[in-house]
């Protein structure tokens, strides 16, 4: 068997300014104008600030590197050097100007291979950063490096390397291929992506500022047109004010007694509040006629309204006051396939000389509406030239827990939309049709390209013209169908878009933010890529052709891309289906084939489970391997807080032939996230860095056997070397902990297999626990600054590691929660939400286990429910730690979090004992350290300082070194804003006072 070949390594093996490049990729999550993000709608794309950067340090050799040809690190310190004249000087920011001016005055510093790999890195965090992206001067250095990396690494001269993404969706990735100066190809088994590609990387390469200029000119057409034929069904009012958008609420009959009023489903009768003042909507009950009429009421406080007849799913009447259970409301609504075209409409937004405001419905408005009901009633069964029909009527279907709309009669996806939404729809799908025959016959090519990009403008309008558009408003606009990202959740009342009128959500802005796209990547000058559809099992490319195979493959049972994208799918096929047959030649997309995870979603898809996604990623990785040339390398990234979820990826790469021979975290997220609270809910994407497992003859490398007692030596010494760096970056917590996978996995991967003594062949579920022990370990170490963490007892040691897994969630702490009054099968009426601290069971056991401890034997620290696991939030703990049931009322209080300091417990007193008996009474300290420090968080939070006092210095608490320790690691991991940073903040503020 022949020896695999060594190659220099990349720079992304050796080091990566995680910290700088997670800190533009956040920011470019709050930039839109000209991001193409903004030019469709796709799910969990990557930061173009992280594709960049990851992209250079793959394709470029590390110069330090004993094995670096001399030819690139010639060029890079050209390269380098040539940002030491001033002008360039300039354009570095803070971090980097030091470097580079200080080799200015000395250039032999860059004859320092170390030197100049700093350098490069220092350019890579540089040009990551948003503002830099089509600057001339880093898009000329970045591309003469790949340029001169590829040819000393062997490739031919003229030639570009290839970045492959089989898994496209977006386009980030290959996006910055193209602009970094490589060769791009981007396939995706699902159309959408698939077109999004073409037009970023064929068509914008191509034909540039042109294509910009047509899109924007066939976009006023468009309009130009709509507006004669939509007149009628959206009137001006009288007074010459312009409706802007209509609010609209579902609803169902009151169950009552003897009422049976129509009860619109309302989450709010607030409209709309600026500063102090607000609008909104006041009750007119006739009890007679069993009616509601409602008033506009303006320029009152925002708690004047009240907040709606609707509480998690069930709905009030105001006439009566009986509530109709959730159930039943949903049953209703099902009965109406929905009840859009039911809906009561409660007011109307509109904008005059004067400003904008709100009025009331007229008889205009519903004989306006009563038209659109007409037309689509016409329109039924009309077909387009394909023989599909005109209204999109394929099948919606039901996802457990992310196509909730189903639940209430939804089940095409005509049924998403009231008739005057599908009206203008079907008249813009219609116009796109037509402006394809008037656009330049000559170049057919071009043509399709603007058309193109005005069907993604139809599939925009959609996004904010369905009926589970909500209005917000803090701002008064119109929020769109994906506000909440991938899932189709109920919305009870809605806001309708005047498409042709100026407010949110119109047609004008939908031609502006996909022009902009345009105008944004043309400036860039790449050369053009190539987009196909194609599974990622049987990627048609030839073998050994592409250097670097980067991507982001579908995240488990994260998204089901297929049906979600059936959203805009089903008006693409109304748009341009003719102009790409092979794209849209089903009814749907494809499902079958798709790389996911949603045996519990629907029974249609019980095939899709665990062992199938784990089957076809294997497929896909290892076609990746056949592509990737033996000296390449691969990018995945991966972020999932399931430890099933990570298990099943990696053992993916493995079986497909994959060395993980490096990790990096990337924070990918905002700061204020919705599911951040509380719970291990990642911030960072990790990059897994891999090399084909293989002899130098491209075979797979099969005979390389490691021995049991050496991996589990050498994997300590990697995760001790490897966490220090992470906590100088900032990467702490669940983000940590999934960081510490790749050097990790090094030790396990670069081996065929790995078999103990006896000859049995370690599995990887069985490593991966090792690996969790050894992060665990290290993490205390961490923790516990200079201290052994061994000397506290499994309790401590396992609350200050949970606490420090979920700590890279503190970042979304101040995160909106979604709205409570949105119905979810799984959501019962009154349902309260769990305090304490939540972690996925396995990842807890895990954790758990590696401490030397057992999860179901912590019952007074811990609960477990289900596949979620809760570190009890110390007031829960009250009972166990002062010995004392406490009373009813008392403890519903406190697991509600609503007892102010002064009622939190009893502290096993009488209720009718005097306030000068209460601080005697005994109590037992607690019988550990962790359970000490909690009681005097409790003593403290409850006001009851003289016992806090006798715990620390009678009983002698205080005086150990450990209680102190635990407490000062405990203020450090407790979430900012929660009773427990207060209160153990608060006793360390009382050491000094008490003689420690």
């Amino acid at each position: 068997m022949s020896e695999p070949a060594v190659y220099p390594k990349r720079l992304i093996e050796v080091d990566l300014p995680i910290k700088r490049i997670s800190a533009h990729a956040r920011r470019e999550k709050s930039i839109r104008h000209g991001h193409i993000s903004t030019l469709h709608i796709w799910w969990a794309r990557r930061p173009l600030a992280a594709c960049r950067a990851v992209i250079c340090a793959s394709l470029w050799p590390d110069p330090a590197d004993p094995k670096c040809p001399e030819a690139f690190i010639k060029a890079a310190k050209n390269e380098m050097l040539g940002w030491t004249t001033h002008e360039r000087l300039q354009l570095l920011s803070p971090d980097s100007y030091e470097r580079f001016n200080s080799a200015r005055k000395t250039p032999k510093n860059f004859d320092k291979k170390e030197e100049l790999r700093n350098a490069l890195l220092d350019f890579i965090a540089d040009y990551s950063n948003w503002d830099n992206s089509t600057v001339r001067e880093y898009l000329d250095t970045s591309r003469k490096l790949t340029q001169a990396a590829h040819e000393a690494l062997g490739g031919s001269t003229g030639t570009r390397p290839l970045v492959v993404d089989p898994f496209a969706g977006g386009g980030s990735i290959p996006l910055e291929a193209l602009r970094v100066g490589a060769d791009a190809f981007a396939s995706d088994l699902n159309p959408i992506p698939v077109l999004l590609n073409k037009v970023v990387l064929e068509n914008v390469p191509k034909y540039g500022q042109r294509l910009a200029d047509a899109v924007r000119k066939w976009g006023e057409w468009i309009k130009s047109e709509a507006e004669k034929e939509l007149a009628e069904f959206y009137p001006l009012d009288p007074d010459g004010a312009t409706p802007i958008a209509y609010l609209w609420a579902r609803t169902i009959k009151c169950e009552g007694p003897g009422c049976g009023a129509e009860v619109p489903l309302i989450r709010s009768f607030l409209l709309g509040k600026k500063g102090s003042k607000a609008t909104g909507l006041k009750l007119e009950i006739c009890q007679k006629t069993k009616t509601i009429n409602y008033k506009i009421v303006k320029d009152c406080g925002p708690e004047v309204f009240e907040k709606g007849t609707l509480r998690r799913g069930s709905a009030t009447c105001p006439i009566c006051g009986y509530t109709v259970p959730g159930s039943n409301v949903r049953m209703q609504a099902s009965k109406m396939n929905g009840g859009a075209d039911v809906s009561r409409l409660l007011a109307i937004y509109t904008e005059s000389k004067k400003g904008r405001s709100y009025r009331e419905p007229n008889q205009r408005d519903l004989v306006a509406f009563s038209k659109a009901k007409s037309y689509i009633e016409e329109k039924k069964n009309s077909l387009l030239d394909n023989g599909i029909t005109i209204i999109p009527s394929e099948e919606l279907p039901y996802l457990r827990s992310i196509f909730n709309i189903n639940l209430i009669g939804v089940r095409r996806w005509d049924q998403m939309y009231s008739a005057r939404q599908l009206t203008s729809l079907l008249t813009l799908a219609k116009l796109v049709r037509e402006s394809h025959v008037k656009i330049n016959a000559d170049d057919k090519e071009f043509a399709k390209a603007v058309v193109t990009a005005l069907a993604f403008a139809v599939d925009r309008q959609a996004d904010y013209a369905s009926s589970i558009c909500t209005w917000v408003q803090s701002g008064e606009f119109i929020g769109h169908t994906f506000a909440q990202g991938q899932s189709l959740p109920i919305k009870w009342d809605f806001a309708e878009v005047v498409p042709l009128a100026s407010g949110s959500g119109n047609w004008d802005g939908a031609i502006s933010w996909i022009t902009r796209v345009l105008e944004e990547v043309a400036k860039a000058k790449t050369r053009c890529g190539n987009a196909q559809k194609a599974s990622s099992v049987e990627q048609p490319l030839p073998d050994d052709s592409a250097q670097l195979i980067f991507t982001d493959p579908p995240y488990y049972d994260a998204i089901p891309y297929a049906d979600l994208s059936d959203f805009f799918y089903v008006w693409l096929r109304r748009t341009i289906g003719t102009l790409y047959p092979e794209l849209f030649e089903s009814s749907t997309t494809q499902k079958n084939g798709e790389i996911v995870q949603l045996a519990e979603r629907n029974q249609k898809y019980a095939y899709k489970t665990r062992e199938y996604f784990e089957q076809l990623m294997a497929k896909a990785l290892s076609d990746s391997r056949r592509v990737a040339a033996p000296r390449g390398l691969a990018v995945i990234v991966f972020a999932h807080k399931e430890t099933a979820a990570w298990e099943t990826m990696i053992q993916a790469v493995i079986n497909s032939g994959w060395i993980v021979v490096a990790s990096w975290p990337i924070d990918t997220e905002m700061g204020a996230r919705l599911r951040a609270r509380n719970s291990a809910v990642l911030a960072s994407s990790i990059h897994l860095v891999c090399r084909p497992r293989e002899n130098s003859d491209g075979s797979v490398r099969t005979d390389k056997i490691g021995d049991w007692r050496e991996v589990l030596e050498e994997l300590p010494i990697r995760i001790h070397e490897w966490m220090p760096r992470l906590s100088e970056e900032g990467v702490v917590g669940a983000d940590a902990i999934f960081a510490c996978l790749g050097p990790a996995l090094e030790v396990y991967s670069r081996f065929t297999r790995v078999e103990k003594a006896n000859g049995e062949t370690v599995k990887l579920k069985e490593y991966l626990e090792q690996v969790w022990a050894a992060v665990a370990k290290e993490a205390l170490s961490v923790i516990f600054t200079n201290a052994n963490a061994d000397s506290f007892e499994p309790e401590a040691r396992l609350t200050a590691m949970w606490l420090w897994t979920l700590s890279a969630g503190a970042k979304g702490q101040d995160a909106d929660e979604s709205d409570e009054d949105e119905e979810t099968e799984e959501k019962s009426s009154g349902q309260s939400k769990a305090v304490g601290f939540c972690l996925e069971y396995d990842a807890a056991r895990k954790i758990a286990q590696g401490l030397g401890a057992n999860l179901e034997k912590l019952e007074e620290l811990v609960e477990v429910d289900g596949g979620v696991a809760r570190l009890l939030s110390v007031s829960e703990r009250a009972n166990y730690l002062f010995g004392k049931k406490e009373d009813k009322e008392m403890v519903k209080a406190v697991h509600k979090g609503k007892s102010n300091q002064r009622e939190l417990f009893t502290l096993a007193e009488h209720q009718d004992e005097g306030p000068d008996t209460k601080e005697e009474l005994a109590f037992v300290p607690g019988a550990t350290v962790l359970d000490k420090v909690h009681q005097s968080m409790l003593l403290f939070g409850s006001g009851r300082s003289g016992a806090l006092k006798r715990l620390l210095v009678d009983d002698g608490a205080g005086s150990d070194a450990k209680f102190w320790r635990l407490a000062q690691a405990l203020s450090a991991l407790y979430p900012t804003g929660t009773d427990e940073k207060r209160w153990i903040d608060g006793v360390l503020a009382r050491k000094k006072g008490l003689g420690f």
